[in-house]
Order: C-alpha cells, then sequence, then structure tokens
C-alpha cells in the first residue's frame, strides 16, 4: 500500500529524472564539437613557384605552406590596390636538408570569407602595373620558371570552389617533388 510520502516523492523523483535526463541530452548536444577541418597544403620547391598557387579553404581551416626545397622560401601576403604587406601574413620556411629530413612548414588561418594574395619576397617583388594595381614580378637574378613566386588564397563556404582545389593540396609532402 502507498503511504501519503511515496505517493510525492515518486512524482518528484519522476521530475528529477526527466530534469537530468534533459541536462545529459543538452550537454551531449553542447559537447559535440564542429568537424575537424584538415589542412590545406601549398608546396614549394627549387623551381621557385607555389606548386598550388590558387587554393580555396573554409573560414578557420589551417593553410600550411610547405618547403621541399633545400633554399629559403619566405610568404608575405600584400593588398593588389595599395601594395602594403601584411605583416600578420608572413613566414619564413628555411630549407630542407634533403627529401628524407623533416619539411619546414608556415600555418595560417583565415577566418573572414574573402581573397588573400601573398608572394615570396626571396624571388618576387611588387611593382605597380597598368591600372595602378599593384603585382608581384619575378626577381631579375632569381632562378625557376620564369613566372613570379605568387599566388592567392580564397576564403569561402563554397563547397564547389572547395572541390576544386588540386589533389596535391591534400598531402603534406609530395612524393618525387622535392628539389635543391
Amino acid at each position: 500500500m502507498q503511504t501519503m510520502r511515496d505517493h510525492l516523492v515518486n512524482p518528484m523523483r519522476q521530475k528529477m529524472t526527466l530534469l537530468f535526463t534533459v541536462f545529459l541530452i543538452g550537454l551531449a548536444g553542447c559537447s559535440a564539437a564542429a568537424p575537424v577541418l584538415g589542412p590545406v597544403y601549398i608546396h614549394m620547391n627549387g623551381a621557385n613557384m607555389f606548386l598550388e598557387s590558387v587554393i580555396a579553404v573554409r573560414p578557420g581551416q589551417p593553410v600550411v605552406f610547405v618547403n621541399e626545397d633545400t633554399g629559403i622560401h619566405m610568404v608575405l601576403g600584400y593588398n593588389p590596390l595599395s601594395g602594403k604587406t601584411n605583416l600578420h601574413f608572413s613566414g619564413t620556411l628555411l630549407g630542407t636538408p634533403g627529401p628524407t629530413q623533416p619539411v619546414h612548414t608556415y600555418t595560417i588561418h583565415f577566418n573572414h570569407p574573402g581573397i588573400y594574395y601573398y608572394y615570396c619576397p626571396v624571388h618576387a617583388m611588387l611593382k605597380v602595373a597598368p591600372g595602378n594595381i599593384h603585382v608581384p614580378f619575378k626577381r631579375p637574378t632569381v632562378h625557376g620558371f620564369g613566372t613570379p613566386m605568387a599566388g592567392m588564397i580564397i576564403v569561402t563556404n563554397d563547397p564547389a570552389l572547395i572541390r576544386d582545389n588540386p589533389p596535391s593540396s591534400h598531402h603534406k609532402v609530395l612524393p618525387g617533388y622535392f628539389t635543391g
């Protein structure tokens, strides 16, 4: 036979159990983190060029510059309208001693959609082009393919642009790409 106390405790216990369950479900929802975005890689070697000169990433996704060359390279962001460089988008990558050694990298994240331009000031320099726009030009004394060592990163949520990244941008080290 139920007593008055049992009659009052059971509904109270049911309410507490319900509240605790809702609390746990809420915690589970809060602890589910957004998917971690893997890095997108931009490679450089002795040809003095960025292999993936145009890539697209999602906001916050890591962009990793990889030096598979024995020589030093730099990455410096700039504004093509003003020619001003962006010291927050600036990295130096020492040369890698050989193909079996760990590569030197520089990682950056862009949190806002937009287009971010960069070049290697060791191998290119900014000049004013027609239309009063600043563009990288190959330094006259630099060997390589004759094009300036420069590129652009498109930060977007457009999945079609991101899918168009070259397959090499998904791998940190490219076998057979190392040169010195």
